[in-house]
This record gives C-alpha cells, sequence and structure tokens, in this order.
C-alpha cells in the first residue's frame, strides 16, 4: 500500500508520484513539460486510489479455454470527478485515465488575492457551477492541484454538498498542500478523505504554499 496515514492527511508515497512531483516542483520545468507531469501526476493518483479505496469482487469468466475466477473492481462506473478551475484541468486528465467513465463536475472559483482575512483565508468568488447528480453510491473526487489556505476548496466543498446525499467516499485530492489548508478542511468537513502527494512546510504572507510548486495554473497554461 502506497498511501500513507498522516496525522493532518492521507498521503500518496508511490515512487513515480514522488519522482513526478520533484520534477514539476522544479522552476527550469516548461510549460509542456510541467502540464505533462501533472497529467501523470493525476493517472498516478487515480491508480493509487483504485488500489487504496475501492474494493474489488469476485467473478466467473470464460477464458479461451476454461471457467475461472477472476477479480473486477467494483463501483468504477459510480465515480464522480469535480474539475476546480483552472488549474485542475490537467490534473484531472490524468485522472480520467484511471476513471474513463467518470461522470464530470466543473466549478470555477478564484481567491481574491489583494484581500487576505485576518484569520488567513481569503474571499472566494465562484464564477460557474455545473456538477452530476451525486448519488450515495458514488466515489466523488474533487481535485485541486494546490490545497493552500483551504478558502477555495471549503467554498467548492460547500457548492458540492448543496442539496446532495452523501457519498460512499468523499475525497480532496491535491498534489502539494500546506498544513494550514488540510486542517481547516479537515475540521469544516470531516466527512473528507484528504488526500495529498506532499504535505509542505507553511504557508507565506501572501498564502503561497512553501516550498510548493508556484502557480498551478500559470506554469500549467503559460499565462505569466
Amino acid at each position: 500500500m502506497t498511501i500513507e496515514d498522516r496525522d493532518e492527511a492521507h498521503v500518496v508515497t508511490h515512487a513515480l508520484a514522488k519522482d513526478t512531483l520533484s520534477k514539476i516542483r522544479d522552476v527550469e520545468t516548461e510549460q509542456v513539460a510541467f502540464r505533462k507531469g501533472l497529467v501523470k501526476l493525476g493517472r498516478i493518483c487515480g491508480y493509487e486510489i483504485i488500489d487504496g479505496r475501492m474494493e474489488t469482487e469476485y467473478v466467473t469468466i470464460e477464458t479461451p479455454l476454461e471457467e475461472t475466477m477472476g477479480e473486477r473492481v467494483k463501483g468504477l462506473d459510480d465515480v464522480v470527478i469535480i474539475n476546480v478551475l483552472r488549474a485542475a484541468t490537467p490534473f484531472v486528465e490524468g485522472l480520467l485515465k484511471a476513471f474513463p467513465r467518470a461522470r464530470q463536475g466543473v466549478i470555477s472559483a478564484s481567491r481574491d488575492e489583494t484581500a487576505r482575512k485576518e484569520d488567513g483565508s481569503f474571499p472566494i468568488t465562484v464564477d460557474y457551477v455545473k456538477l452530476p447528480e451525486i448519488t450515495e453510491d458514488d466515489t466523488v473526487i474533487v481535485a485541486d492541484p494546490m490545497l493552500a489556505t483551504g478558502s477555495t476548496m471549503c467554498t467548492v466543498l460547500d457548492h458540492v454538498l448543496e442539496n446532495a446525499p452523501e457519498p460512499e467516499r468523499f475525497i480532496v485530492l491535491s498534489a502539494v498542500s500546506a498544513p494550514d489548508g488540510l486542517l481547516r478542511v479537515g475540521d469544516e468537513f470531516d466527512e473528507v478523505d484528504l488526500l495529498t502527494v506532499a504535505i509542505d512546510d507553511h504557508l507565506d504572507e501572501d498564502g503561497f504554499i512553501v516550498p510548493g510548486l508556484g502557480d498551478a495554473g500559470d506554469r500549467a497554461f503559460r499565462t505569466q
């Protein structure tokens, strides 16, 4: 098992996940390689979710030679992936390689970085929400590469849970997280499984994760 339990969250410790994250952290990694790295990281995390969070069932199959028993993953048709625009787009692209039949939702949420509050959080603007129906049988994965203060994620989760039943599995997935954000999301949404590839050291005075990997959206879409 390459998902470890930490105090603040569960951490994906797969060697390829750590290798890929190290490459995209590097300031010398340019746009195309950065975006492809996020896709790869999403795919690895998707496979780890299947291996570490989903069950299998025995089924009877007929090979070209005889009947035998095999195992199939349960619930692959009951997966909902929420894309937190825009940085999560390549991350979700990778997740979809692991969950090709997932239903997809989109939430466009951004923080006002000029108006940080005394408690360290930011005001969040939500411009667009389009979510599929969520049922009690679903595995819901809310994907955002960066979990910093938790302001954006808490706002997103409010929208996801509004008028929806609690799903069978509810996962918040990030590539890099700050302790502050993990604690805030965990306190406000104790039903959520926080899953990340790295828990970084701290947030700087502007609310950015340190050491982090920079602005994931800007680096993936070359907008700065």
